[in-house]
């Protein structure tokens, strides 16, 4: 027996270089690293780990997981 596909929750990965390591704000928007959009958690999450190590030593380096999926079919209220 198959199981049946997976609903497609769809994950942005993307980051930068912040203001300050305890901001939120990007030093600069046209240097944004956009690593990719993925079809689960899992799989962003796998990305993002690789890029956050990869950028250890860079204290104002930050990268996020974006849920796509809740921003194009959000839940009621």
């Amino acid at each position: 027996m198959s199981k049946p596909p997976s609903k497609q929750l769809l994950h942005l990965v993307f980051g930068g270089e912040m203001v300050t390591p305890d901001s939120s704000e990007f030093k600069n928007l046209s240097a944004l690293d956009i690593i990719g959009i993925y079809p689960d958690y899992n799989s962003a999450l796998t990305a993002w780990r690789a890029k956050a190590q990869a950028t250890v030593d860079n204290a104002q380096m930050r990268y996020f997981v974006v849920h796509l999926h809740k921003l194009l079919e959000p839940e009621p209220r």
